[in-house]
């Protein structure tokens, strides 16, 4: 993990995943203490409904408070956002978060790339992107305008992931820095956090 020292001024994580990504998420969220300087954003491809189940389940799950997202609300270090279903989660100046419900990308509402991109441009190197489990390409555009704006670019092992295509692919072209299993990314949040 050498480039641990490089994400020293982290503001924000990003992780995004689809089909299988829970399971890792389970993993992982569950053992993260609070979070001092930094918060998570989560972005799942997920049904369109209003349920707030994930929401609810990771609440649950982790140590850390899980805030809604609306409209226009601020990004606060210290606590996890999930993207809401069937919006575009945007990234604006003065840590502003901004939902969209302009056309799907790879058939999704969110889409990862969509975010992914946004926070790149805002957080720069400030930016770690982590790719999880999923079946098919969101991500990888994403993973590499992360990469360009000099932020971390981590991408889930495909054998520790539940459907492998998504990290596969971001590993054939968005270059990753790393490539970890669900512990290791683990250690690497923990590692920002300490």
């Amino acid at each position: 993990m050498e480039k641990s020292e490089i994400i020293s001024d982290c503001k924000v994580v990003i992780i995004g995943g689809s089909a299988g990504s829970l399971n890792a998420l389970m993993q992982i969220l569950p053992e993260l203490r609070p979070l001092k300087d930094f918060s998570i954003v989560i972005v799942l491809h997920r049904k369109n409904t209003d349920d707030q189940t994930l929401e609810d389940l990771l609440s649950l799950k982790a140590n850390v408070e899980v805030k809604p997202v609306e409209d226009k609300v601020p990004l606060l270090p210290g606590f996890i956002y999930v993207a809401p279903s069937n919006y575009h989660l945007l990234f604006e100046k003065e840590n502003i978060l901004a939902l969209d419900t302009s056309e799907k990308i790879n058939y999704s509402r969110p889409s990862i790339d969509v975010s992914f991109e946004s926070a790149a441009e805002i957080y720069g190197t400030s930016l770690v992107g982590i790719l999880l489990s999923g079946s098919n390409t969101d991500g990888t555009e994403g993973l590499k305008a992360i990469k360009a704006h000099g932020g971390t670019v981590v991408v889930q092992n495909p054998l520790a992931a539940d459907m492998p295509f998504m990290p596969n692919n971001a590993i054939l072209y968005a270059e990753p820095d790393f490539i970890l299993n669900n512990h290791e990314i683990l250690k690497l949040i923990i590692s920002i956090n300490s």
